[in-house]
């Protein structure tokens, strides 16, 4: 959500920074809805000070014996008009908070202009490409061969953009998430978390995935959410707190499933675990003062860049252009691995500071010292990582020329003595 004092100081920064995302000018429909409502309450306030005064002066009448006819006429007139009032805000409050809440996040001015994925700018890149004797394979062929990916099964059970993993696939899967889990935990100053996955409206629409992105979530038929990512659950937990500015920042991950209806995709990444309606991550989230959320923003990233430097998986850091940034991010890099079976680079990690974007939406804030007003604090989200991407991004790296892979080093402690899946 917004600061409707920073639009009022400069609306055309707002509209300039929603036309960087290829979206109308917005600025002065909003000023002026934010003017009648202003004035609809100085109008109220008005008239519940002449209505004050009218009680007394009807008071005093009553107590001499006067007659206070045309008085109660009076007060019950504006009575009417209050009411009208009241509703003429309220109604100018659901249109602006309407039209707020499916505006996106400003961008920070370090986001480079271009309308989308083309415009995206290399930071670095990392590793060596690891060159092959044969010609490497896609991960769904590789894992087909194998017999320990299956997704005729799991069309059977579930339909479309569903897996099923077997035997060293799926222990290589969960040695992933767990090792990750451990190196964010036991290195990265994280706490490890386990939330529900299934949430409320108001914890969806605090992490600003409601209502713009309804249509991409699975809802049960009691109205609850199926969590998009594990962002949802950690960031709302904080929802509506006034926090200690010295227990800042708060780092949680948490490996949960993933659910995306992925509405809008069809037709790409139809092979393989690229794209599925359920999936694993490990999710970061970071809760934090304003002060220090560009260092956190730094920090997390590198959280995530190290689990691809431990595996092994040559990978490059791109800052999104404002064509390609997310709706609740002000800045967003993403990592995106080498995979020789596609012959090129595909996002494993997006890491954003969304600044105090969600913070307005689930009023979280943070008290800087004591007796101080409390401010809204900043949160960000990181992919650390994604776990089915991982998978793929080891599979196609380490896969060797029969067909097999070979599990890398750093997962070697968590595959009870397997070191090789063939």
């Amino acid at each position: 959500m917004h600061d409707i004092r920073a639009l009022r100081a400069d609306p055309a920064a707002f509209d300039a920074d929603l036309a960087r995302r290829g979206l109308e000018p917005v600025a002065q429909r909003l000023l002026a809805w934010d003017e009648e409502r202003r004035q609809a309450q100085t109008a109220l306030q008005d008239r519940q000070a002449r209505r004050k005064a009218l009680a007394r002066e009807i008071g005093m009448l009553k107590r001499e014996g006067g007659d206070t006819s045309a008085l109660e006429v009076e007060g019950v007139s504006l009575r009417a008009q209050m009411e009208a009032l009241e509703e003429q805000a309220r109604a100018v409050e659901r249109e602006s908070t309407a039209l707020l809440a499916n505006l996106p996040n400003r961008l920070d001015p370090a986001v480079p202009d271009g309308p989308d994925e083309s415009a995206n700018e290399i930071r670095h890149v990392w590793g060596t490409r690891r060159e092959f004797t044969f010609t490497p394979k896609q991960h769904f062929e590789l894992g087909e061969a194998l017999g320990q990916m299956d997704f005729a099964t799991a069309g059977k059970l579930s339909g479309a953009r569903f897996v099923v993993l077997r035997a060293g696939l799926a222990r290589l899967a969960r040695a992933l998430g767990q090792f990750m889990l451990d190196l964010h935990v036991g290195e990265h100053d994280f706490v490890e978390m386990q939330v529900p996955v299934l949430v409320t409206d108001d914890a969806m629409y605090g992490t600003d995935k409601l209502p713009k992105f309804a249509d991409q979530s699975f809802r049960t038929e009691d109205g609850r959410w199926l969590i998009p990512t594990a962002e949802v659950p950690l960031t709302a937990s904080v929802a509506g707190d006034i926090l200690d500015g010295a227990s800042l920042p708060l780092r949680m991950t948490a490996l949960t499933q993933c659910f995306r209806s992925e509405a809008g995709s069809a037709g790409r990444d139809v092979r393989g675990m690229l794209r599925q309606h359920q999936f694993e991550k490990v999710e970061m989230v970071c809760v934090t003062t304003p002060e220090q959320s560009e260092a956190e923003h730094e920090r997390m990233t590198r959280c995530a860049e190290t689990v691809l430097e431990r595996l092994g998986i040559p990978y490059r850091r791109m800052l999104l252009c404002a064509g390609d940034t997310g709706f609740g991010a002000a800045k967003t890099f993403d990592l995106e691995a080498w995979l020789p079976g596609q012959d090129a680079w595909r996002e494993i990690s997006s890491c954003s500071n969304t600044r105090d974007f969600q913070a307005r939406r689930m009023n979280a804030r943070f008290r800087p010292q004591a007796g101080a007003a409390p401010a809204f604090v900043h949160t960000l989200n990181g992919s650390g990582l994604a776990v089915g991407r991982t998978l793929i991004a080891v599979m196609e790296n380490y896969q060797n020329e029969d067909g097999s892979i070979t599990v890398p080093d750093a997962l070697l402690p968590y595959m009870g003595g397997l070191a090789r899946i063939g």
